[in-house]
């Protein structure tokens, strides 16, 4: 008999607890807060990527299906990085007599926080193989730090 494991939508095999979000990134602590509030009213939650490169904060957004001159919008404001998309997306067969259509289609939105300093003008987006692109430079003073052993004192 082979051994089956049970999934379950609830469970995570990247988090144990809710309360680990906190000790990743405040970014992902917002998109999980998002994500538990959110309702099938609003624009659902672009899924992105997050990295610093070199003395650039890059962000990189799946948003396949997407035409980035009409459905796509990236703006700064009130210190935030936001992007909204909407997608439409239908694919209609016949043969034969038979006619089959699918569609899929939604409105989506992220608001990424950006350190002070970043300035709107400097901010480049580019859009490939259904991959969005941010590239914000950084200010000197918002770079990361290497890390720095602190002693431990014994009692």
């Amino acid at each position: 008999m082979s051994d089956l494991l049970k999934w379950s939508p609830f469970a995570s095999s990247r988090r144990t607890s809710p309360f680990h979000t906190v000790l990743t990134s405040p970014s992902e602590l917002l998109d999980a807060m998002e994500r538990m509030f959110a309702t099938t009213e609003g624009p659902a939650p672009i899924r992105v990527e997050e990295f610093v490169d070199g003395k650039t904060l890059v962000v990189r957004a799946e948003m396949p299906g997407v035409d980035p001159d009409k459905d796509v919008e990236v703006t700064m404001d009130d210190g935030f990085l936001r992007i909204r998309a909407e997608r439409q997306e239908k694919e209609e067969h016949k043969d034969n007599g038979r006619y089959r259509s699918e569609f899929r289609y939604g409105s989506f939105s992220r608001n990424i926080p950006l350190p002070d300093g970043v300035k709107e003008e400097d901010i480049k987006a580019s859009y490939t193989n259904g991959v969005l692109e941010v590239r914000a430079p950084l200010p000197d003073d918002a770079l990361p730090t290497e890390p720095k052993k602190l002693p431990i004192t014994r009692g």
